[in-house]
């Protein structure tokens, strides 16, 4: 931790914790200097909201996409204390190291993962209520809406329990019963089948 010291920009990317990311902000507001610029990579976390444990709030934004050596994207997200600065320095680091930033305001789960992960909730209602096999609905949203991966096979890339700690920060943050996650995702996130990571998820590997 003492190596970040001197860093001008640190860019956070630990599990989707509350608790540990406070720990580490409270850390970085110990070793770090008033101008470093820091970045959450959280996927569902409101950023005013993680900034708020930080004596740098003005200076947070956010969010690769996994995996982040391919997928081009990174959410530029802007809290309420969000400098316009720090804006600009973070869509010229995304440029710099190859990516396209979107601006987006701050909101939990920002506009993909908001759009995208009630997506992968509701393919895993549809295995559950038997409407169609897990390859069928794989090989139906790829082949019928041009997706590289079928949302169920996704799912088990990013991890079951990411997905499932998604839905619940979804549906603490907003109240809303279409954020509700699936019995079936959290049964097996209980079971320990977690995706690619433990060798078994809705496939097996």
């Amino acid at each position: 931790m003492e190596d970040l010291a001197s860093c001008e920009l640190i860019i956070e990317a630990i599990i989707e914790n509350r608790d540990l990311k406070r720990q580490l902000y409270q850390e970085l507001n110990r070793l770090c200097g008033p101008d470093v610029i820091i970045a959450s990579n959280t996927s569902s976390f409101s950023v005013t909201y993680l900034a708020s444990f930080s004596s740098q709030p003005k200076n947070f934004w956010d969010h690769f996409f996994n995996p982040v050596p391919v997928m081009a994207l990174v959410e530029i997200v802007r809290g309420l204390e969000t400098s316009d600065e720090a804006v600009v320095i973070a869509k010229e680091f995304v440029g710099r190291i190859g990516k396209t930033g979107i601006e987006v305001k701050d909101s939990s789960g920002f506009a993909v993962n908001r759009i995208l992960v009630p997506m992968l909730n509701e393919a895993v209602f549809t295995l559950m209520e038997g409407i169609a096999s897990k390859e069928d609905i794989d090989n139906g949203m790829k082949l019928g809406c041009n997706l590289p991966i079928g949302p169920l096979a996704l799912i088990d890339m990013i991890g079951l329990d990411t997905i499932l700690s998604v839905m619940e920060t979804f549906y603490a943050e907003f109240g809303d019963s279409k954020y509700r996650p699936c019995p079936l995702l959290r049964q097996k996130v209980r079971a320990g089948h977690l995706g690619r990571k433990t060798g078994k998820g809705f496939y097996e590997y």
